[in-house]
Parts: structure tokens; sequence; C-alpha cells
């Protein structure tokens, strides 16, 4: 199944795509709700209910007008309220290039344990403007990754088990202000206000069916699902970024064994797998300078168009805007420093 939330009436509302159409659930059956929030609750009654609305719909056996076209809908993030959002560093390649590019070795323990970060899961939001602050301008930077949302409550479960736990899949833009997460790191925590101003998903949540063609085998001894999908980032058109999922070094099951060690995941929890290689402006200005002093080095800018597309995913589009203020931490700061 494909869902989507989007804006009807000015409220959210959940809704199947099936063939470019939206079908908002609480009409296909009114035991379904009209929220993911809700749904992830009870997914594993309500998305069974959901398959069978859109088996009969596919097979022509109902056939109710749908609510909305899916390129014409006000998106939003397909779980426009997560429980809670944890960020991955799953990706070695993105990893040993950042460290490289820092003139730091690789550090032994990438492949020891999965590790994660809480990210501020009230920045959630879907495909369209992303409003940024002026110390957000200072290196602003978009980082292609995947995420999931578990549909499911556990708690020190084995990664054997915890692809179970996974609802759907969907893009995520990992927004980055870098002066800001740079600052804040210097003092050994963070990223902070380098983090939590956006984090993009969408536009629609994929259940883990849909992507059974692109099945591949794991990597060495690693346990879970992997799946080869193109992933790309385009500005203003044009391709910044390439990768694939299928070089998830560690996979989702294992970051979310991690997620439950003592403590409860729950139905919502959105967790990203972190940057793909090449994912990022960091990334690729670090090692453009590496190779050639002269490297003219790129960051986003106010009005410039981020497109995100992972086969099988959609394509999640975003515009950065500038907040109209002079208002900076930045400049604050020197007040004490002056």
């Amino acid at each position: 199944m494909k869902l989507a939330t989007y804006s009807k009436n000015g409220k959210q509302q959940l809704a199947l795509l099936i063939d470019g159409r939206l079908y908002d659930t609480n009409k296909l059956d009114s035991r379904l709700p009209d929220n993911m929030k809700a749904m992830l609750n009870e997914w594993a009654t309500n998305s069974a209910i959901a398959r069978e609305a859109e088996a009969g719909i596919k097979k022509g056996i109902t056939a109710p007008a749908p609510d909305a076209e899916y390129k014409t809908a006000t998106l939003l993030a397909p779980v426009p309220e997560p429980t809670s959002c944890r960020d991955g560093y799953a990706f070695r390649q993105h990893v040993a290039a950042a460290r490289r590019n820092r003139k730091v070795d690789m550090i032994a323990e990438f492949d020891h344990y999965p590790i994660f970060y809480f990210t501020n899961h009230n920045a959630i939001q879907g495909p369209g403007d992303i409003v940024c602050m002026p110390d957000h301008f200072q290196k602003l930077d978009f980082e292609l990754e995947v995420a999931v949302v578990l549909g499911k409550k556990g708690r020190n479960f084995t990664a054997a088990e915890a692809d179970e736990y996974i609802a759907g899949y969907m893009i995520m833009n990992d927004m980055s202000a870098r002066t800001l997460q740079m600052e804040e790191m210097l003092l050994n925590l963070g990223p902070a206000k380098g983090k939590d101003f956006s984090t993009v998903i969408g536009p629609i949540m994929v259940t883990p069916d849909e992507l059974e063609p692109y099945r591949v085998p794991t990597k060495g001894k690693h346990t879970g699902n992997s799946y080869y999908l193109g992933m790309t980032c385009k500005v203003n058109g044009e391709v910044v970024s390439e990768g694939n999922m299928a070089d998830m070094d560690w996979t989702f099951a294992e970051i979310i064994e991690r997620c439950a060690y003592g403590a409860d995941v729950l139905p919502g929890d959105v967790i990203g797998s972190g940057t793909v290689g090449t994912g990022c402006f960091l990334e690729l200005n670090g090692t453009g300078l590496l190779n050639d002093p002269n490297y003219a080095v790129q960051w986003l800018q106010p009005g410039d168009v981020v497109t995100l597309e992972i086969d099988g995913l959609g394509v999640l589009t975003n515009t950065i805007v500038a907040e109209q203020t002079t208002w900076s931490l930045l400049n604050e700061k020197k007040k004490f420093i002056s």
C-alpha cells in the first residue's frame, strides 16, 4: 500500500494512493481512522482493513469516487506527528568520506554497532516550503536519506524480529545548518540547533510488501531486509548526489534492535538511515576541496528547489525560503566573547 496525508479543508486527511488518486481512508471503510497517528496505533488491524479496500478498488469490485488527485493535492508529511524521530548512521561510505575530509582516521567503532540520535519530532514536515532563519543559511545543507515508521510497540527484541515492526518506508531529508551544528558539537553535544528547524519526510509512506521486487541479499553477517533503491538529489534541476539504499552497512533491523534495547519503541516512531554516500554538500564540498583547493563549494540558498527521489518511494520536493527577520543566535553570542 501507499499512504499519504494531505490537507483537506484545512485539516489533515489520511488517504490511500491508488493509480494517482487519493481515497480518504475513513470513507473507504468506517472502521478506518482519518489520520496516520490513529492508523499506526492499531496498525495490524487497520492495515488489513485498508488492504481489503485497496484490493476491491484495484479489482473493480468497488468503485468509490476518489477524493483528490495526487498531483494537485496539498501533501503533508505522511506521518505528520511522529511519536519520536531518530536518525541513524548506516552508510559507511558517508562516514569514511567525512572523516577523511577532516583528515582523521575512520573510527573502528562504526563497524561494532549502529548508532542514532534523537532529533526534533515537532519539526517534521512534508513537501513544500522550508522556512529558514538567517543562521541556517550559514552553510545550509540537505541530507539524502531513507526513513521507516514503526507500527508496533516493542522492547528488547532482536534484529531478526525487527523488520516486523516496520509499517512503512519514506524519503527523508535531514536538513542541516552546518555552522550551528559544528559550533555546538565542539562541546560534545548536539547537533541540536543545527538540525531541529526542519526534518522532511514524504511524499508518501510505502509498506514493505511494495518493495519486495527491490529486495537484495543483506551485506556480510548483517541481519535484516535490504533493498536496491536508487537515491538521487537534485538542486534546481541539477543532480548533486546519487546513491543506493542497498549500500546501507547497518540495516534498519539492526538500528531498530538498538533503539529497542532497554527502551520501548512505539507506533509512530520515525527512524532515519543517516546520509547516503555523497548525500550532502558537507561531504561533497570536503571531497572537492581535498582534490582541488579551488573547488567551488555549494550550500543551499533562498529560492533553491531541492528534489529527492528514491526508487519505489516517490519524489520529495521542497523550496528553501528565508524568514523575514534579522534575529541571529550567532550574532547574539558575540556579546559574551567581544
